[in-house]
């Protein structure tokens, strides 16, 4: 067994840097991480917490096993091995040496740490497509995650509730008021959302995930997100429901003000990447509450760990973070009204890209899920997004068999207290009249956006598209010259100029229709 001091004697030895130059240490209050050359070396702190137990070098060598378990699915060209640190007989270290192993380590290949999504959110450096292409990365860890039908994870949400509530309680800058209100709001929604909880459970939406998806444990190599750093100390924390985990990156893009990226996650998973999760939209304010208010219960408990060497900034932007995610928290939580928004137009009018553009700005947050019938209709045939489909899947009695399903999904999301945008073409009547007969079924707003675009714009528009879910062609478009649209009672947009015009402009109808 290895005492703290023969810890602290491989820590020296890791840090020397006169045995490895240009050495990096990190600490968190669980592990070391040694940044070696282009290597990091992740050791277990000998301590024990209420939550994990650290003390033994058994203990510590088992725990970096279940890390590369766990992890290396995950990110298998950063996680490596596990590795000993071995003192020789006259008392000198090695990594990986033939002595007598006294410390164990995670052996990591080395990435570009300022390519966490974190510090990408930081200096603004998002691109519009990483929300979907982490849709695909988290959405393909849940496909194969484990399955638990236990209901431990639905009974640990109010005892959860209950814990950030006693730490906030002990924060002067956290009002009593508001405290008591995110309290309330929390437990409040668990009740009426546990019916939910328990079925998903049941139908096997409760798996053993990462666990710990913050921005910080997302880096971006070769343009590809890769988790890692999930959770390996405790089974029952990380297996949740995959919205809880799927929760913890949505909030946090919020809280890192990226709506944007939010949006595009949250609609690529749904649309595409894991249709079947639709049905648990309803308990998504809740899981993404409760990730933002046990992140600012970490923050709490981080301030209160750091000591007078760490200067007054470092404790003022400690508490500051606690309390936005505090504050995101409470925002979260509140209801919010949903409202339905149907987008309308020829092919080519920039219908997609004006939902896309929409989604964030509208409440609950991240924003509203859109509905695409080009997507949905390759869904429906059985092909990939950007298959082209035969003339035949655009017989008049297969697009009614779309715009059915558009109807479906559409009062399915309402329901569940998420605003909805529908895409889709819209040149029937009866179609429009069918959307907006929902809405007033529902009780809820309705706007109605049809937009129009000269042929030339519209064929330049098609002419240029690249890996897209419609199979318009600019044969199609001129076609579409000559629908009768029949009497439109809709908000006309022109959709001639700019995504960026259009979007102005549909913006100042919809406020004044409001």
């Amino acid at each position: 067994m290895a005492s703290p001091s023969d810890q602290e004697l491989v820590f020296s030895f890791l840090g020397n840097t006169a045995r490895h130059p240009g050495v990096r240490r990190i600490d968190t209050h669980a592990a070391s991480v040694f940044l070696i050359g282009d290597r990091a070396l992740k050791i277990k702190r000998a301590v024990r917490l209420p939550f994990l137990d650290y003390s033994t070098l058994d203990r510590r060598k088992a725990a970096c096993v279940k890390e590369m378990e766990i992890n290396h699915p995950f990110a298998p060209d950063i996680y490596l091995r596990v590795v000993a640190i071995t003192k020789a007989p006259d008392g000198s270290f090695d990594v990986g040496g033939s002595g007598t192993p006294v410390e164990y380590a995670v052996e990591m290949r080395r990435f570009d740490d300022s390519q966490t999504l974190d510090h990408l959110s930081r200096r603004q450096q998002l691109d519009v497509g990483l929300g979907e292409r982490l849709a695909e990365t988290i959405a393909a860890s849940h496909a194969v995650a484990v399955r638990s039908s236990s209901n431990l994870w639905t009974d640990s949400i109010p005892i959860w509730i209950d814990a950030f509530v006693a730490s906030f309680r002990t924060v002067s800058r956290f009002g009593e008021t508001e405290v008591e209100e995110l309290r309330v709001l929390c437990h409040s929604a668990f009740a009426r959302l546990r019916p939910l909880l328990e079925q998903r459970a049941k139908d096997g939406h409760v798996k053993r995930c990462h666990g710990d998806l913050h921005l910080a444990n997302i880096v971006l190599i070769d343009d590809k997100p890769v988790l890692f750093d999930a959770i390996e100390f405790d089974d029952r924390i990380a297996t949740i429901d995959v919205l809880y985990d799927l929760a913890f990156p949505l909030m946090d893009l919020l809280h890192f003000a990226q709506p944007v990226a939010a949006s595009h996650l949250l609609n690529r998973y749904l649309s595409t990447a894991a249709p079947d999760q639709t049905g648990g939209l309803a308990a998504l304010p809740l899981f993404m509450a409760i990730r933002a208010a046990i992140r600012a219960q970490v923050f709490v408990a981080r301030f209160d760990r750091l000591d007078a060497e760490h200067s007054d900034a470092d404790r003022s932007a400690t508490i500051e973070t606690a309390e936005s995610y505090f504050q995101l928290a409470r925002s979260l939580i509140r209801p919010a009204e949903p409202r339905m928004i149907a987008v309308g137009g020829l092919s080519g009018t920039g219908k997609s890209a004006l939902a896309r553009a929409l989604a964030p700005l509208l409440v609950p947050p991240p924003g509203a899920i859109v509905l695409r019938s080009d997507v949905l209709r390759k869904q429906l045939s059985g092909v990939e997004e950007t298959e082209r489909l035969p003339a035949e899947a655009y017989t008049p009695e297969s697009s009614a068999r779309v715009y059915r399903e558009l109807t479906t999904r559409a009062s399915r999301v309402l329901s569940q207290g998420f605003t909805v945008i529908i895409d889709a073409v819209f040149a029937r009547s009866d179609e429009r009249q069918e959307i907006h007969d929902l809405a007033k079924r529902l009780k809820v707003p309705f706007a109605g956006l049809f937009l129009v675009a000269d042929l030339r714009s519209r064929q330049e528009r098609i002419h240029h598209r690249v890996a897209d879910a419609s199979d318009a062609t600019v044969g199609v478009a001129e076609d579409q010259e000559h629908y009768d649209i029949g009497g439109l009672d809709w908000l006309q947009v022109d959709a001639s100029g700019t995504a960026e015009t259009t979007l102005d402009r549909s913006l100042s109808l919809l406020r004044a229709s409001a």
